[in-house]
């Protein structure tokens, strides 16, 4: 009995802010605003740059010619010495030829060499 008597002070306001205050339910549009601000924030900082890169990427692998020097997505370089709409044939060593997926193209060697060279320049 008396460690209720202790702890009464204490409920006191709890119970009556319990008493008089009437819960409300939110809105449709006010539950769905913290959703529709993440994924707005979520479209910009990761969705749009990467269907950026991707359409850049799409649009090397078709202007891709005999000729060119290219690094692919393993980090082999060479030249392409055949194209065809699904496949590359890279040489990538006097004589030596690979056939390999036109969308492993990863990009240009000499982008990759400006990167390289850039990097060493900075260090």
């Amino acid at each position: 009995m008396k460690r209720s008597l202790i702890l009464l002070p204490f409920l006191a306001p709890v119970v009556a802010m319990a008493q008089t205050a009437t819960p409300q339910q939110p809105g449709m549009l006010e539950a769905l605003f913290p959703f529709v601000i993440m994924f707005v924030i979520l479209y910009f900082v990761l969705l749009r740059p990467q269907m950026r890169k991707q359409k850049e990427h799409q649009s090397f692998v078709t202007s891709i010619k005999r000729g060119d020097e290219i690094i692919t997505q393993t980090g082999i370089l060479g030249r392409i010495e055949g194209l065809t709409e699904q496949f590359v044939t890279l040489e990538i060593a006097d004589g030596v030829r690979i056939k390999m997926l036109r969308s492993q193209v990863a990009g240009s060697a000499q982008s990759v060499i400006q990167a390289a060279q850039k990097d060493s320049t900075k260090k």
